[in-house]
C-alpha cells in the first residue's frame, strides 16, 4: 500500500512541465505553481545573474598645503549644462570612418538635426544630432572612446 502511494506521488505529466518550463521562458519568470486538487507543482529556475560595473576607487594624494580659502577655480569642474549627452553606452566616433573629417570641430556652426557623432551599440551606428543649432564650443570625448549613458559629449551653445 506505502508503495502504491509512492507512485501515485511520483506520477508527473511530462507535457505539463515542459509547457510550464516555456511559460517561465517566454514570459521570463523566475517559477510557476500550479495546485490540481491535492496535487501542487512547482517550476522554478534561476534568474540570470545581474551584472553591474563600478568605477576603480581612486587614491585621493594628500594635500601639499591647505589652501587659505576656496576659489572658484579650485572647485572640480561640473559637466556643462547646455552639454548633449550619450542617449546610450557605446563606442563614440567623431567621424563617419576611420581617417575621414570629422563631422564637427569647436567653433563651427551647427544646425538642428546635423550629425555631431556617432556612437556604435551592439554593431550598430547611431548618429548622435544636435538638439538645436548654435556653436560648437567643445568636444568632451575622443575618437573611439567608450561613453556611458548620459555622459556629456559636446557642448554647443
Amino acid at each position: 500500500m506505502a508503495d502504491q502511494k509512492e507512485q501515485q506521488a511520483m506520477r508527473v505529466d511530462g507535457a505539463l512541465l515542459r509547457e510550464l518550463a516555456e511559460l517561465l521562458s517566454a514570459n521570463d519568470l523566475t517559477e510557476i505553481e500550479v495546485e490540481d486538487g491535492d496535487r501542487k507543482i512547482k517550476v522554478r529556475r534561476d534568474p540570470a545573474p545581474v551584472m553591474s560595473y563600478s568605477a576603480a576607487p581612486v587614491m585621493a594624494a594628500a594635500p601639499a598645503a591647505a589652501p587659505a580659502a576656496a576659489t572658484p577655480e579650485a572647485a572640480p569642474a561640473a559637466a556643462p549644462v547646455d552639454a548633449v549627452k550619450s542617449p546610450m553606452v557605446g563606442t563614440a566616433y567623431l567621424s563617419p570612418e576611420p581617417g575621414a573629417k570629422p563631422f564637427v570641430g569647436p567653433g563651427q556652426s551647427v544646425k538642428q538635426g546635423e550629425t555631431l557623432l556617432i556612437i556604435e551599440a551592439m554593431k550598430v551606428m547611431n548618429p548622435i544630432t544636435a538638439p538645436k543649432a548654435g556653436k560648437v564650443v567643445q568636444i568632451l570625448i575622443g575618437d573611439g572612446q567608450p561613453v556611458e549613458f548620459d555622459q556629456p559629449l559636446v557642448v554647443i551653445e
